[in-house]
């Protein structure tokens, strides 16, 4: 059964006053996604908010890390390993500050690009090679501290476009668990225009 489970993670930090930040666009595809497809049964579970749904007879699992953005990977583990999924069935979706604002990115593997909890969860699964969606936050102004900027609310002109934004994203992650890796790098990959 586990080949028709997948598991979503969105990273982000717990807390209201993080709520709106763009550290925390990850969590915020996790409650698209969890809206679209009316997720059920939210609980604590290794460290992490966890929902779950059906769609097209496929199991989805949405969780949000609550250990703070960098401590994200014990969540990572620890679902895994509870649900037995390979690393093909996860996909984590955090936010990128070399992506301009509404890229996406879907990859099959990689570095983690400077993003802390995506350093820690390669770290605890031991390999770069598991699926993740980037998603675009943009470059901090003029010499702004690149910490401070992930943890501002997105501007005005953003917070336009963040729902468009999360609504691609969302189809990004359901092609993933539906098509396969490829088919969502193929239709996804690129801005908000294309």
């Amino acid at each position: 059964m586990t080949e028709n489970t997948f598991l979503i993670i969105g990273f982000g930090n717990p807390g209201r006053e993080y709520k709106d930040t763009r550290h925390n666009i990850g969590f915020m595809l996790i409650d698209r996604v969890a809206v679209r497809l009316n997720a059920r049964g939210m609980r604590l579970q290794s460290k992490a908010i966890v929902m779950s749904t059906l769609h097209e007879e496929r199991k989805i699992i949405l969780a949000k890390p609550q250990t703070f953005m960098n401590l994200s990977g014990q969540s990572v583990q620890g679902l895994l390993h509870f649900y037995k999924l390979p690393v093909e069935n996860l996909l984590i979706a955090h936010d990128d500050l070399d992506l301009p604002f509404g890229t996406l990115r879907i990859r099959p593997g990689g570095g983690p690009g400077g993003q802390r909890g995506m350093a820690d969860t390669i770290e605890r699964l031991g390999t770069k090679e598991f699926p993740r969606l980037r998603l675009g936050i943009g470059r901090p102004p003029g010499r702004m501290d690149p910490k401070d900027y992930v943890l501002q609310d997105f501007s005005k002109d953003d917070q336009k476009f963040l729902p468009e934004v999360l609504d691609r994203a969302t189809d990004a992650a359901l092609e993933f668990v539906m098509k396969g890796l490829n088919a969502a790098m193929n239709k996804f990959n690129g801005g908000i225009e294309s």
